[in-house]
């Protein structure tokens, strides 16, 4: 099955890089269109374009990228 999904990241001295699919209520956020997973980080992430203090040390954080997501799963024996 595949979907659409947001990843987080940043990059700064402290942490390194770092990078997660972001969650909305204890589970990944997946969109079935690429359009609804811009929309999404757009109305939670928007801020994060208008805020060069987010982007700096030592937070470093990147606008969220928009990635295909593909979900596997097996039957438990």
């Amino acid at each position: 099955m595949k979907k659409w999904g947001v990843v987080f990241h940043s990059d700064n001295k402290l942490d390194g890089h770092r990078e997660h699919l972001i969650c909305e209520n204890c589970l990944p956020a997946l969109f079935l269109t690429r359009s609804e997973a811009r929309k999404f980080r757009e109305e939670n992430y928007g801020y994060i374009k208008r805020r060069p203090d987010l982007r700096a040390e030592p937070h470093g954080w990147k606008w969220p990228r928009i990635v295909r997501v593909n979900i596997e799963f097996e039957r438990a024996p």
